[in-house]
């Protein structure tokens, strides 16, 4: 067993008294639990709607499938739109834009953020451009001023994976509420554990029900009576009950998820500070070390994991990294996908390019990975990992 693994559980009796609800309660699916999370979590981050699905993956194929059923021609895409990405991210990130018949064009990382690349991210864009799909990664959130001030008077618009970044901020406010659109992830490892379990947020008003409508079935059963898909629904619940709008899926949370993720919110705030806290240890011992770069901060992370990428300097490579740490059992993983371009087999069923040249996103593949940070104190953990690399 590792002695700094890459996560620990956070659940105590309240945790386990919300599942002891739910069983007693006899309601199992998407239900009150469920809805009364979706209220704390927009309260939380400062949104108008949250919608909780199944997992972060999940919320990022609803986020992307209801731009395809709105009216608000502004947001609508099509076949064929063109969207940018960063090269380092999560699977899910970009396989509903493979889905839906997206083009999708990958622009380069910054080394020292580890997010996309502002200036690359500049260049990239052309008129063909309909919206930017960025990555909070690791915990850290992208330079959104500096986004917004790059598509400014253009026809574009930001959604945000923020599905490792949980309770990042930039200026105060919180990353995943700065595109049209933002998701998140509670699954095990992440910042809250709700088993599985995922959200969407927005402020538009249409995109919430479209969301609504498509997380279960396509139906309007869950629609409020006067909404902005099928219109005014009507009185009679027996001809609501199987009525169908929008080609939707079946990617309704457990109504354990919900209960769960209502007691582990009302821990986040000081989970962000633990883990803030853990940064800052680990800040001191490797922001000057000779052979290894870590993440820069944009704004305040909220510090998923530590990342360790050996600079040209270092006297071993990864797989002798890897199998040091290992050897001293510290659990370690590659940062995210590394360069996703790397995976030619899935890449074959999409429609892609890249702009420009992907230096930084090649060289993390090879030369990075990244411990696991916790919502509790690892002091004894990071200083053990600091001895064997200092």
């Amino acid at each position: 067993m590792a002695n700094y693994a890459l996560a620990s559980s956070t659940w105590d009796d309240n945790e386990y008294s919300a599942i002891q609800r739910v069983i007693e309660s006899d309601m199992f699916t998407m239900g009150k639990e469920v809805a009364q999370y979706e209220k704390d979590f927009a309260e939380f981050f400062g949104s108008k709607y949250a919608l909780m699905v199944s997992s972060g993956s999940t919320a990022n194929l609803l986020m992307i499938a209801s731009l395809f059923f709105t009216k608000n021609e502004s947001l609508k895409l099509k076949r064929g739109d063109e969207i940018i990405v960063p090269a380092v991210s999560w699977s899910t990130t970009y396989f509903p834009l493979q889905q839906y018949g997206l083009k999708v064009k990958f622009v380069d990382i910054d080394r020292h953020t580890l997010n996309m690349d502002l200036d690359k991210l500049e260049a990239a864009i052309t008129d063909n451009t309909r919206a930017i799909l960025s990555v909070n990664l690791l915990g850290n959130p992208n330079d959104y001023i500096r986004m917004n001030e790059i598509i400014a008077g253009r026809d574009i618009f930001i959604l945000e994976d923020n599905c490792e970044s949980m309770g990042a901020t930039v200026d105060g406010k919180q990353a995943g509420t700065f595109g049209v659109m933002g998701t998140y992830s509670s699954f095990f490892s992440h910042h809250i554990a709700t088993m599985e379990g995922g959200c969407v947020v927005t402020d538009d008003e249409e995109l919430y029900h479209i969301l609504l409508c498509i997380r279960a079935h396509g139906w309007t059963r869950n629609l409020p009576k006067f909404n902005k898909v099928s219109g005014e629904k009507s009185d009679d619940a027996f001809e609501e009950s199987f009525k169908f709008m929008l080609p939707g899926y079946n990617v309704r949370p457990l109504e354990m998820s919900g209960a769960l993720g209502i007691e582990q919110l009302k821990k986040l705030p000081q989970f962000i500070k633990i883990r803030r806290e853990n940064a800052k240890l680990f800040q001191s011992l490797f922001a000057n070390h000779p052979f290894i770069d870590i993440q820069q901060e944009t704004g305040s992370s909220s510090w998923f994991g530590f990342s360790l990428i050996l600079n040209e300097e270092a006297p071993y490579s990864r797989a002798e990294l890897v199998k040091l740490l290992t050897e001293n059992g510290i659990e370690c993983r590659p940062i995210v996908t590394g360069n996703f371009l790397k995976n030619k087999e899935v890449l074959e069923y999409f429609d892609y390019e890249v702009s420009g040249t992907l230096e930084a996103a090649e060289y993390l593949d090879v030369h990075g990975l990244f411990v696991g940070n916790h919502q509790n104190d690892i002091e004894k953990e990071i200083k053990q990992l600091a001895k064997i690399l200092c």
